[in-house]
């Protein structure tokens, strides 16, 4: 029986000499680069997902943004406010309302929202002077919901009709008759015309506009909007 033949033994391989110096700096180049290059990529990813802080503003803006005549919602100790230029003849707005508070009821105790009042529409001052005087009588709320609810009634070829507008109020449980005499008070008046003052500081030139914690929309939509008040709210309450 023939046996079977082995392998001869493997013969022992050379120790490789030490790479000269100067290779080895090369190497160490090499993955200083490559290190520094990984490094590089980490900083910029964080700078770019980071959240980010509100952009510096002037005090005209930041005073722009923090009137205590408007009327506001939600919890007073919320970390993230909303503000909304609004005026009451733009469908938008009517559309986005419920949207808004929809946010705020997903984020409860989070979320304050802030309402100024702006003009844009031919024949809108009437229904922002009533708004702006139903706060007298606690009523801003009611006013609003019933205007955005009948808006197709007053609003034609968005242009407001006033004195439809006003029509529209006379059933609501409030003094109208003071609503009447308070839209043309000194107080109401100067209100109007510092909101109104405000959407020029902030550049405001259309309805509906917001800021959330003072910083203003990438491009507007429900979903940027929703995005910006997520990344506020998960900044504040970390």
């Amino acid at each position: 029986m023939k046996r079977k033949s082995r392998k001869p033994a493997a013969t022992a391989k050379p120790t490789p000499a030490p790479a000269p110096a100067a290779d080895r700096l090369k190497t160490w180049h090499l993955v200083a680069a490559v290190g520094g290059g990984f490094v590089l990529f980490v900083v910029v990813m964080w700078l770019v997902l980071a959240p980010k802080s509100a952009p510096a503003r002037s005090e005209a803006e930041l005073a722009a943004l923090q009137r205590p005549h408007a009327a506001s919602f939600g919890d007073a100790g919320a970390k993230v406010t909303i503000v909304e230029f609004m005026d009451p003849a733009c469908d938008t707005c009517r559309e986005f309302y419920p949207l808004v508070k929809g946010i705020m009821s997903d984020n409860p105790g989070r979320i304050r929202l802030s309402i100024r009042l702006v003009a844009f529409h031919p024949g809108s001052d009437v229904p922002v002077k009533a708004l702006e005087a139903a706060k007298a009588q606690g009523k801003f709320e009611m006013v609003l919901d019933r205007l955005f609810a009948t808006q197709p009634n007053w609003v034609v070829q968005h242009r407001a009709d006033a004195q439809a507008a006003m029509e529209q109020l006379r059933t609501l449980d409030l003094d109208f008759a003071r609503l009447q005499a308070d839209m043309e008070s000194p107080e109401v008046l100067r209100n109007v015309a510092l909101d109104a003052q405000d959407a020029k500081t902030l550049k405001v030139v259309q309805t509906p506009e917001y800021f959330v914690n003072g910083r203003g929309l990438p491009e507007f939509g429900y979903e940027p909007l929703r995005s910006l008040v997520r990344n506020e709210v998960a900044a504040a309450y970390r």
